[in-house]
């Protein structure tokens, strides 16, 4: 449990200066389980004026004491380190932000108003734990439990109903059983917190590797029907012979097997919503069932999902794409290199590989227990092969208009001869692939006969030959 030297050295100055200092939080819980805190803070007996006469160099922009001071650290999690006067504060009206803040003068005052066990721990410099309500225990039990009762802490700031889920969502831990059922019985709660602050933890739960359990838990706390209700609609609704799961079973299953992979947070959601319009398009029953046109209809409604919670366009435009063509259709003997380029145009190329990702996430979350078949590997060799310009005197950086001009000839046949010529030259060495060397070499060329300007055909096709071999050993096919 080693500090940083610079969050020692304000530790140290602040009791120079006469004054009591902590690190506290999730900093001090991160240490308590041998991780990596993300960040630091301090709190402190000193007010924000005094802060700032200690740390000259700070930031100071807010109403709730809390200085910034600057350590000029290259890390990242410790440029800045916050430290915050020892507060208590006042009731919380609109069950988010509190009424008035006053500073307290001891640490116990301040630790009393946290919100959860193993977040209201605090350390001094010499490593000397204060815990006041057994936060140490509940880490070592794995449990998030708040700080006094469960419903004045959520009334206080209905936030900490979803910080609750994502806490234990990331640290692996389990709602404590008193906690638990307080946030089931006060979810509604949640819709007094702007979309802003609900995306934000969501993205959380979503991004850690317990992605599929954390939303299972915000089911499981009544917290899903306020944030994405319309992934509920999946609750009980069955499929057809091609699935042995529920629509909700499948939608979460998939978004496992997306968070097993660490793949990036679009194509978790991707896979998450991915079949969100099936429960609307549903006809017939039994295994028979169809679900027609249920990718058009995801598309929409995981528009709606993303602009209410308010996600940056950019995520929000490729997630709609992901769930809009995931139904994309491919078998080896069908489809043409001229449909793959179609389908690009409308995902993006940038997009395809994670739209095949989905496409195995749609598989596992189905109950098939590979993920990349035959037919994906062959889709990932056509991809590949339509986004590479293929080998032809284009390359070069003379054409046959640069050739004619050199030679003040007319186009014919030899003109063709000898860019095919340069080409085979510069396939050998690519530095060669200079507009002034091709054009010395045009006249050099132009010696010779026919004949033997055909002879470049002969590597020209041999490094077509190789490159298609290697795109085949690549993918496997």
């Amino acid at each position: 449990m080693t500090l940083p030297k610079e969050i020692k050295n304000i530790l140290g100055k602040l009791s120079r200066a006469g004054y009591e200092g902590y690190i506290v939080g999730g900093c001090v819980r991160d240490l308590l389980m041998d991780r990596e805190p993300k960040d630091w803070d301090i709190t402190t007996n000193a007010k924000p004026e005094e802060i700032q006469k200690i740390f000259p160099d700070n930031v100071y922009e807010n109403t709730f004491g809390t200085v910034g001071v600057k350590t000029s650290s290259e890390d990242r999690a410790i440029s800045i380190v916050e430290i915050t006067p020892y507060r208590i504060e006042g009731r919380y009206t609109d069950k988010r932000h509190p009424d008035e803040i006053k500073f307290a003068e001891t640490l116990e005052e301040d630790l009393s108003r946290r919100d959860f066990t193993v977040n209201s721990l605090a350390m001094d410099a010499k490593g000397k734990l204060v815990d006041l309500f057994n936060g140490q225990k509940d880490i070592k039990s794995k449990l998030i439990r708040t700080v006094g009762q469960p419903k004045d802490r959520f009334m206080e700031d209905a936030l900490r109903l979803l910080r609750a889920v994502r806490f234990a969502t990331t640290l692996d831990f389990k709602l404590e059983e008193g906690t638990l059922m307080a946030v089931k019985d006060n979810s509604e709660w949640l819709r007094a917190i702007s979309k802003e602050r609900v995306r934000d933890e969501f993205v959380k739960i979503i991004e850690s590797d317990n992605a599929y359990e954390g939303v299972l838990l915000l089911e499981e706390t009544s917290l899903l029907q306020h944030i994405i209700p319309e992934l509920r609609e999946g609750i009980d609704v069955g499929q057809n012979l091609h699935h042995i799961y529920t629509v909700w079973e499948h939608n979460t299953r998939a978004l496992k097997y997306t968070a097993d992979k660490k793949y990036s947070l679009a194509v978790r959601l991707g896979a998450l919503f991915h079949d969100v319009g099936k429960p609307r398009t549903k006809r017939g029953d039994g295994k028979y069932s169809t679900f027609y046109g249920h990718d058009v209809v995801g598309g929409k409604i995981t528009a709606q999902i993303m602009e209410r919670l308010k996600f940056p366009n950019d995520i929000s435009e490729k997630v709609i794409k992901l769930v809009r063509y995931h139904l994309f259709y491919y078998n080896v003997d069908e489809v043409t290199e001229s449909s793959v380029r179609r389908l690009m145009v409308n995902v993006g190329p940038e997009n395809m590989e994670d739209l095949i990702k989905i496409r195995e996430a749609d598989r596992i979350g189905s109950g098939t227990p590979k993920a990349v078949p035959y037919k994906l590997r062959h889709l990932k060799y056509i991809i590949d092969k339509v986004s590479h310009d293929p080998i032809s005197a284009k390359m070069l950086k003379v054409n046959g208009e640069d050739v004619m001009k050199e030679l003040k000839t007319k186009p014919g046949p030899k003109i063709g001869l000898i860019l095919n010529s340069l080409l085979a030259e510069v396939l050998d060495d690519p530095t060669k692939n200079k507009k002034e060397y091709l054009r010395k070499r045009v006249h050099e060329l132009d010696k010779k006969s026919p004949e033997e300007l055909k002879k470049a055909l002969e590597k020209i096709e041999k490094a077509v030959e190789e490159e298609e071999k290697e795109r085949m050993k690549k993918y496997y096919v």
